[in-house]
């Protein structure tokens, strides 16, 4: 009797093996999915879990949608957080009946983009933001675009998310992906300070600078800003809940801003309440500020 080792497997393929029903069903096996075994102990994280689920999909199939987000590392979107289900993309012909908790997506207008994840094909991160546009509002798309394209560790290029949207056609939340991706910038950190920024455009106000570098007329690095109105000497920052938890972030926030004020820059901070609860308050800010500061010249 052959026990399979290792990673998961089909009970099919293990039965035929001589391998009986009753070890199949015993402790020595993990059950993610109905006729799919894993041995004992192994970790079951998204990863293999996904593993499990390449046993029964078919080959071209692709994980998509959420799943790809948390394959990719892209920051899940506030309504989605909670879908743990295994999202996969297909083609119609090669379409078979998922298992419970997997839901497969059907793709036939245009063959998706698709990359590899710890050996796993997964629909690349343009590919995945035109999928999830469908029902999202057009601030949570570019939300989302931002997440991908992260100062730190972007997993695409804004060039992608538009070579992307210009060659689909026909599908559900276009529309929307069209007016999202001239809003995405690269370079951001945070959620909450893209939702700033698009409460300033929404707003009329000039859409700032992200996250660009700021220097003294000597030439010597000062800062860089979440935001600014570099014509004006104008910096917004979002406080977020480490700049209060962590004194070490704190301090070196603080140490920036008075860099930026010894050369003269006007410093606006924002908190998730004025982005939130009361946008009115920190657009009146913004507003006062750049009404200031207009009179002045700036090298």
């Amino acid at each position: 009797m052959d026990v399979p080792e290792g990673g998961p497997f089909l009970s099919r393929d293990a039965l035929a093996r001589g391998v009986s029903r009753r070890v199949l069903d015993s402790r020595l096996f993990a059950k993610p999915f109905q006729g799919v075994r894993v041995p004992a102990g192994v970790d079951l994280g998204l990863a293999e879990e996904c593993a499990a689920a390449q046993q029964f999909l078919p080959d071209v199939a692709a994980f998509s949608h959420v799943t790809a987000l948390r394959l990719l590392g892209v920051e899940i979107p506030w309504r989605l957080e909670r879908d743990r289900r295994i999202h996969v993309v297909v083609p119609r012909r090669d379409f078979r009946r998922p298992r419970t908790g997997v839901v497969a997506h059907i793709c036939t207008q245009l063959r998706p983009e698709v990359c590899v994840v710890d050996g796993l094909r997964v629909t690349s991160a343009a590919q995945t933001w035109l999928q999830l546009s469908h029902g999202m509002l057009i601030d949570d798309l570019v939300v989302l675009g931002d997440a991908m394209l992260r100062r730190k560790d972007p997993v695409t290029t804004s060039e992608a998310l538009l070579v992307r949207t210009e060659a689909t056609h026909k599908m559900r939340g276009l529309a929307t992906c069209r007016s999202a991706v001239d809003l995405v910038r690269p370079g951001t950190d945070l959620s909450m300070e893209t939702r700033a920024r698009l409460l300033l455009i929404t707003a009329g106000l000039p859409c700032p600078e992200v996250n660009q570098p700021v220097h003294s007329s000597s030439g010597a690095f000062l800062a860089l800003p979440d935001m600014q109105y570099r014509d004006l000497k104008i910096a917004i920052e979002y406080d977020g809940d480490v700049h209060r938890t962590d004194p070490a972030t704190w301090r070196r926030d603080v140490e920036r801003r008075q860099r930026l004020e010894d050369d003269g820059w006007l410093i606006i901070t924002a908190t998730a309440d004025d982005v939130l609860r009361h946008p009115d308050r920190f657009l009146r800010r913004v507003r006062a500020a750049r009404v200031a500061r207009r009179h002045l010249t700036f090298r």
